[in-house]
């Protein structure tokens, strides 16, 4: 009896392990109950495209994303943006709201989180729209471009540094959330509170002025309402337990 109840209690404790990695329910891409009861809502469940769409295009890439193995996998080109099926925005729009997703990078990957984006024809959504950046910061130059880690992982791209102690290595999981509420935006890595900035304030101004977005008037007066997008960068990245609470 004492070797059964070894046994049991040994599957037990994995059991609990295997729950907290997947944000406290059975597996990848399920609420648990209490995310249910606070109004959090799944963006993908890990078996379709059903809420996504490819970004200035009516219906989900044929091409450059695939859903596999409970992810929703941005396939790599080796050609960087060229060639791929491009970027992909959530069909409805959001405004106040917290945000939350796991991603895995291959190699030397790059990509990122867009939010409040607007679409617009002939307009690339990262004129609109912040970006958390999604990165390996082992491999890929961003981390060491920009200024003081401005470009890497977890950072609002080109503006505000991350953290590098948060993120981690490519090939392993990464959880962030993003919050937006009334002009506060706050991101979190691995549940590091990293940055934290407002919009459409003068600091806000004036930190774009000074930037490559200062020729973007959609940047500069970043809208109230929009999209949140999922970057095709031409590299491997894998997403699931995408989901969004409104605020």
């Amino acid at each position: 009896m004492k070797k059964v109840s070894t046994i049991i209690l040994v599957l037990n404790i994995a059991l609990l392990i295997s729950c907290s990695q997947w944000g406290g329910s059975s597996g990848p891409n399920i609420l648990t109950q209490a995310e249910i009861d606070e109004g959090w809502v799944l963006l993908f469940d890990g078996e379709t495209s059903n809420g996504w769409r490819g970004y200035n295009q009516e219906t989900f890439p044929e091409k450059g994303w695939i859903i596999e193995e409970g992810t929703m996998h941005v396939q790599g080109t080796g050609k960087g943006e060229a060639g791929g099926g491009g970027d992909i925005i959530t069909e409805k729009m959001y405004g106040n709201f917290e945000f939350s997703l796991e991603w895995k990078v291959s190699e030397g990957g790059n990509s990122g989180i867009f939010y409040l984006a607007q679409e617009k024809p002939d307009q690339p959504i990262w004129k609109s729209a912040p970006e958390m950046q999604i990165l390996d910061n082992a491999k890929h130059p961003d981390a060491r471009l920009g200024i003081d880690g401005n470009r890497a992982a977890g950072a609002l791209y080109d503006l505000i540094p991350g953290s590098f102690e948060a993120v981690k290595p490519a090939g392993e999981w990464n959880h962030v959330k993003i919050m937006v509420y009334k002009g506060t935006v706050v991101h979190w890595v691995n549940g590091e509170n990293v940055l934290e900035y407002h919009l459409w304030t003068d600091d806000w101004k004036n930190m774009v002025l000074n930037s490559k977005f200062k020729d973007y008037e959609d940047f500069l007066n970043t809208a109230e309402v929009g999209y949140i997008g999922l970057q095709d960068h031409g590299d491997d990245v894998w997403f699931r337990n995408i989901k969004i609470k409104e605020l």
